[in-house]
């Protein structure tokens, strides 16, 4: 009896001492939160992909930071898309979907948006998604770790790859268990809502990797219109040439530029009866050439069908823009 008391404290001890170095080999938690915050503040690059809910819609993103101060990001959902370069502080977008509704609903902008199609634009980058609670290493080390932890598992596979989970009220923050340690995936809880999105599932990967971030070429300056493709509005339309044959015209004016489009614009003209309200001609023009900003231009061509009297003539410009 007097030999099994003696080997209680002893085992007590060696149980304490293993609790503190973390045993079998385990890494310390204090030295995963370290990693954590090492990768975000200092990789030279990594990348954030997943999916996130935002506004009631389901996105999905990926995101590439380089440093000190590049991102290359996609948002998409079943209905919109727009890709996104940050470079210094200069911005770049590109998203048909995305312009349409940024730029606003009335005829003029959806006729910009049209002509623009995917190419690059120019704009602020307080539009592109930055996430600075979950990308800054300090701040993620404050709001997922240390004294929010309120669980570890071991051994949980990421990709692959042998991670620890740390569990807290906000997330579930899944770290390599070897080191140095990177930061592999991060799924908030549900009704936790961080910069501004919520029941996210997002991995990190390609830590410092060369993702080759540049500024895009042939950027589309909304602040200079004559940057666009030639955006065509028709002014008026002549209808005095309209006799035994029908010839009609419209003056247009160009609110875009001289390039860029991938079709030249057409004018179609259309002859409606003012009583039956039904076409009873058509005919189309193509703009040759094309004129600058803010010129105006003519075109003609002759119309189909026997002309009525009163018969209402109407011109609309079709501007294919870029692709």
């Amino acid at each position: 009896m007097r030999a099994h008391a003696k080997l209680v404290p002893a085992l007590a001890l060696i149980v304490a001492l293993g609790a503190a170095c973390d045993p079998f080999g385990l890494p310390a938690t204090r030295a995963l939160e370290s990693g954590v915050e090492a990768m975000l503040s200092s990789a030279t690059s990594y990348e954030l992909a997943g999916d996130y809910s935002a506004d009631g819609t389901r996105w999905t993103i990926d995101l590439q930071v380089t440093r000190p101060e590049s991102r290359h990001v996609t948002v998409k959902s079943s209905a919109n898309q727009v890709e996104a370069i940050i470079v210094g502080g200069n911005a770049y977008f590109r998203g048909q979907a995305f312009l349409a509704k940024h730029l606003g609903s009335d005829p003029l902008s959806q006729n910009i948006a049209r002509a623009a199609g995917n190419a690059w634009w120019k704009d602020t980058a307080s539009l592109v998604p930055s996430l600075p609670d979950l990308t800054g290493g300090a701040v993620f080390r404050t709001n997922f770790l240390g004294p929010a932890v309120t669980k570890r598992t071991d051994h949980q596979p990421v990709g692959g790859v042998d991670a620890v989970e740390l569990s807290g009220a906000r997330a579930d923050v899944y770290i390599g268990s070897a080191p140095p340690y990177p930061l592999l995936r991060v799924h908030l809880n549900q009704g936790v809502v961080v910069d501004g999105i919520s029941d996210a599932d997002l991995q990190y990967t390609n830590v410092n990797r060369a993702f080759g971030i540049a500024a895009p070429s042939d950027v589309i300056d909304f602040s200079n219109l004559s940057t666009l493709p030639p955006i065509y509005t028709v002014v008026s339309v002549d209808t005095t040439g309209c006799a035994a044959q029908c010839v009609v015209s419209a003056k247009l004016k160009n609110l875009g530029g001289l390039s860029g489009a991938r079709a030249p614009s057409t004018v179609t003209f259309t002859m409606t009866d003012p009583t039956t309200k039904r076409s009873i001609g058509t005919c189309s023009a193509t703009v040759r050439p094309d004129v600058g900003f803010n010129v105006t231009t003519n075109v003609s061509c002759t119309m189909g069908g026997s002309p009525v009297n009163a018969a209402v003539v109407t011109a609309a410009a079709d501007n294919p823009g870029r692709g």
